[in-house]
């Protein structure tokens, strides 16, 4: 019996992986968009109302777009996204599918484009970045949030970025302390040396390079962190993830982990459209964090 159970199992995981890469495929080589594009198309436009580009500075790539629920009233949880994309590649459009998600469950979603390399180095995206949180926790009566109800997310550089600006005082002053938590989804907090050329060049603006590292300013005076990776992650690996909520906890922060198997760096995000919950918890997990008191 429980060989059989091991092997339904096991087939149950392939067939969620055999879908997985036929959706992804589907539509970056059958339909000529990307994945990103063909997921979008897939997941339920009724349920949030987008108000785009909206600007936090005056540079073309700062600006915002929110994602807002149509079914709830009264002031609202307000999540501020920053996507990944090794701090040179990315566009908040390619993920209307983290917005509907959350927007889904009764989050208002802000996700916010920022500067990429070679426009800029470190710390250019984070001064995006703390200009983004800035410009929300100012409007967040506009927009409807609940201001003791703001948290922070990200995955892979954006994972990076939201946790910079949550730890380091450096970039949101005394608005860190308005955080109401902060969740990293495969995010490098803890990647000294810098063995690529490319990271090289990106971070190599500080002579101190722990200064560029999240775990550097871990503390007790964080925000609760839930920090989530896939066992099968070859991108960011899951020690980061590990070391940076040991930190948290040996500072007397608050830091949560939790870890996918059979899940790596791309599903774990692409988990939150609506066609793939099924590959990972992580919207189900993402949530619960958010809705705890």
């Amino acid at each position: 019996m429980a060989a059989a159970r091991a092997v339904t199992a096991s087939i149950a995981n392939g067939l969620r992986r055999i879908a997985k890469c036929t959706i992804l495929l589907a539509g970056g080589l059958l339909s000529g968009c990307s994945p990103a594009q063909f997921v979008n198309a897939l997941v339920p436009h009724g349920d949030f109302a987008l108000s785009a580009d909206r600007p936090y500075g005056a540079l073309a790539r700062q600006k915002l777009d929110i994602y807002t629920p149509v079914a709830q009233q009264g002031a609202k949880p307000v999540v501020i996204f920053f996507y990944g994309g090794n701090w040179q590649t990315g566009a908040k459009s390619d993920y209307l599918f983290v917005g509907q998600a959350l927007a889904s469950r009764g989050f208002i979603v802000v996700i916010p484009d920022y500067r990429l390399y070679p426009e800029v180095r470190y710390p250019g995206f984070l001064h995006d970045g703390a200009a983004a949180v800035s410009w929300t926790l100012t409007h967040i009566d506009e927009i409807g949030g609940d201001p003791r109800r703001v948290a922070l997310m990200g995955h892979s550089a954006g994972a990076y970025i939201a946790a910079m600006l949550a730890l380091d005082p450096r970039w949101l002053g005394n608005d860190r302390a308005r955080l109401h938590g902060v969740i990293g989804l495969a995010g490098p907090y803890d990647f000294l040396p810098l063995t690529d050329p490319v990271l090289q060049e990106i971070f190599g603006t500080d002579p101190d390079l722990t200064r560029t590292q999240p775990i550097t300013f871990a503390d007790g005076s964080a925000p609760p962190f839930l920090l989530i990776s896939g066992v099968d992650d070859q991108t960011v690996r899951p020690a980061n993830s590990m070391h940076l909520a040991a930190r948290l906890r040996e500072r007397g922060g608050d830091g949560v982990e939790k870890y996918y198997q059979g899940v790596g760096h791309i599903g774990l995000i692409g988990a939150i459209a609506a066609p793939l919950h099924f590959y990972a918890p992580t919207l189900d997990d993402v949530s619960a964090f958010l809705e705890r008191e």
